[in-house]
């Protein structure tokens, strides 16, 4: 792809502009072939834009009078705020003027606006939230859905599956990528009679890689590529996770802190202590796409700082230099057509 253009809602997320914008600059410098076209208030905006500031010329700045809040409820969004920063960057999209959108803003109207203007594909019934997620084998997991869907049945969870394993293969390069599902054992009479459908149904589909139940305590060792769950559970698991990563950082801040000894310890520890913590950083898993939608939408933690929301940048670019939509709307019809056959 020779250029590809971004729509970015710089107002959305804890810190606005003072995030967002140094951000896309530095996407700027890391892509040549990018264009940002940013969203928001303009003045906010320009306060963050050194003068010298190379790359300009691939930057646009649309002014927008209004601003979605992380209080505004979806339905109320969608219908009052469509001169908001969010609502422009989707538009751009569905106009086929932007490769993407990225936000940072509330993750209920993103959702609302986005499937509202953008549509789903055909085939599929509900867009799913999709994340990367750090395992002991070095290598990222992909896990869906993170909390666009409470409730799902099986034919929702197995569209889940084939968008994770489109992006498993075309973002991250895996050739024909491992899929699991999420459940309380590992045995097939375990499990919800959803659950235990929708293996069945991914039993018959040959065209994907699904290996079997896995339980919560294996998310992270990497034996898989693709995690399905319902957003209920997905969302629960990810924040355990982020929960019980902040117990164990802070008992161990701790633990520095309770003698002499502890602190020369934690001294001495320091260099291990920061390569383990690099590679478990949220800041290199940042940036959740919205699978099953007729255009791109990555949706970046509200409190991203500004290494975060490039790796949310990052992941818009990946996913519209490999034509995600397009790639998983192929995959939907080839499984179709197999299940015709």
């Amino acid at each position: 792809m020779d250029s590809l253009t971004l729509a970015l809602d710089a107002m959305g997320g804890d810190f606005g502009p003072q995030v967002t914008v140094p951000a896309s600059l530095r996407a700027l410098e890391r892509f040549p072939a990018l264009k940002i076209s940013m969203f928001g208030d303009q003045e906010a905006i320009t306060r963050y834009i050194p003068e010298n500031s190379p790359h300009l010329d691939r930057l646009t700045i649309e002014h927008c009078t209004q601003i979605v809040t992380m209080n505004d409820r979806p339905l109320t969004a969608v219908r009052n705020r469509r001169d908001s920063s969010m609502r422009k960057a989707i538009d751009m999209v569905q106009q086929q003027n932007a490769g993407a959108c990225v936000s940072a803003g509330n993750t209920g109207v993103l959702m609302a606006m986005a499937k509202l203007v953008l549509k789903t594909l055909p085939g599929i019934d509900r867009p799913a939230l999709i994340s990367t997620l750090p395992t002991l084998k070095d290598k990222p997991v992909y896990m869906l859905d993170l909390g666009a869907n409470v409730s799902c049945d099986s034919d929702a969870l197995l569209q889940f599956a084939v968008m994770g394993s489109v992006v498993a293969q075309k973002v991250n390069k895996i050739d024909f990528p491992k899929i699991s599902l999420l459940n309380v054992g590992e045995e097939d009479m375990k499990g919800n009679d959803v659950v235990k459908h929708t293996a069945e149904l991914l039993k018959e589909t040959t065209q994907l890689n699904y290996i079997g139940f896995i339980e919560g305590h294996q998310i992270f060792d990497g034996d898989t590529d693709v995690i399905v769950c319902d957003g209920f559970v997905g969302n629960i698991s990810l924040k355990t996770t982020e929960g019980v990563a902040n117990l164990l950082i802070e008992h161990l801040r701790k633990a520095a802190q309770s003698s002499l000894f502890m602190r020369f310890l934690s001294l001495m520890a320091t260099p291990f202590l920061k390569n383990v913590l690099c590679k478990v950083k949220p800041d290199q898993y940042n940036g959740a796409s919205l699978l099953g939608l007729r255009g791109i939408v990555i949706k970046s933690h509200g409190n991203a700082d500004q290494d975060a929301f490039f790796t949310a940048i990052k992941q818009a670019v990946a996913e519209v230099e490999q034509q995600v939509p397009d790639r998983i709307q192929d995959s939907l019809e080839s499984i179709l057509l197999e299940k015709i056959c």
